[in-house]
């Protein structure tokens, strides 16, 4: 466009060049040549419009916008019209406490109030992307600054509108998942209504009072060492139970002895043993007496 400016410019002057009477007027075709050089540099120039893969373009003439859509490649247009690229891939608006890590420089996290009336401080990273046949209708109604008109405004108004509804412990454990599917649903139907998509969103960290921290602190490890303490009593009551079931044992052993072995049983059992004695190939001597137990002496 500059181009074309710069030579329609030169080419008037040069009319009015070459009606004067000064040491230019000689040159008057040569300027006028040039500047129509100039008109079809400029023209061919912006005939031509490369579009970047990943984004579309939306054209512009005197301030109307064309509803038709430029995607990536090469495309002829208009050479007066202005093109406005918009980014279709998906991109990340992240809102977060930490320096530097969110859009925007410093602390940026969402700070908000539950049921219980606690403050809590939530990071919240949203992925999205621009549909690109509502690229025309984003440039007219909203601008090309849909960042800090739509995307943060809406995603930090549908997080403080549903978290009244939880308690604070409960936005920290339990509920996480639920919240996070309610403030989906909400800012999914904002963004269709303006041409954006929403891809996916996440609730990076769940920041709580120091407070109620030390609070759930305190009951996890007071459940850790209740835990601890049933399996200890656990443990005990099983080698109780095993010491309990070995005694039992022992007195059933020695209540069958006591009453299942007679004295005839025993002298047979050893005229059996004193027979496999003599038989032996070891040298030995027996010796019989009175008592029901023989006396053996061996050689070795």
């Amino acid at each position: 466009m500059f181009l074309i400016i710069l030579g329609l410019l030169i080419t008037i002057v040069s009319f009015f060049i070459a009606k004067g009477d000064s040491p230019l007027t000689s040159y008057s075709v040569v300027i006028r040549i040039t500047g129509i050089l100039f008109m079809l540099l400029g023209t061919a120039l912006s005939m031509f419009k490369v579009i970047d893969a990943g984004q579309v373009g939306v054209k512009t003439l005197y301030g109307k916008v064309d509803n038709e859509v430029l995607y990536s490649g090469l495309n002829v247009i208009n050479p007066l019209v202005e093109v406005t690229t918009f980014d279709v891939k998906t991109q990340n608006y992240t809102m977060s406490a930490i320096h530097d890590e969110g859009n925007k420089v410093g602390d940026d996290a969402i700070r908000i109030l539950t049921s219980d009336g606690l403050e809590v401080t939530i990071d919240l990273s949203v992925l999205f992307s621009v549909k690109p046949k509502d690229a025309p209708r984003i440039l007219k109604e909203i601008g090309d600054d849909y960042l800090d008109k739509i995307v943060r405004p809406i995603a930090r108004t549908a997080i403080r509108d549903n978290a009244v509804s939880y308690e604070a412990v409960a936005l920290y454990s339990t509920k996480r998942q639920e919240f996070q599917n309610k403030i989906f649903a909400a800012i999914d139907l904002s963004f269709a209504k303006r041409g954006l998509k929403l891809e996916q969103l996440l609730v990076r960290n769940v920041t709580l009072p120091e407070s109620v921290r030390k609070a759930i602190e305190s009951k996890i490890n007071a459940e850790q060492d209740a835990q601890k303490m049933q399996f200890v009593l656990q443990k005990e009551r099983q080698l109780a139970e095993r010491k309990r079931i070995e005694a039992q044992g022992i007195a059933d052993y020695q209540r069958i002895l006591s009453t299942g072995l007679s004295d005839k049983q025993l002298q047979y059992e050893s005229i059996l043993a004193q027979k496999d004695i003599a038989l032996s190939q070891n040298t030995k001597i027996i010796i019989m007496g009175n008592s029901k137990t023989p006396v053996i002496l061996s050689s070795n």
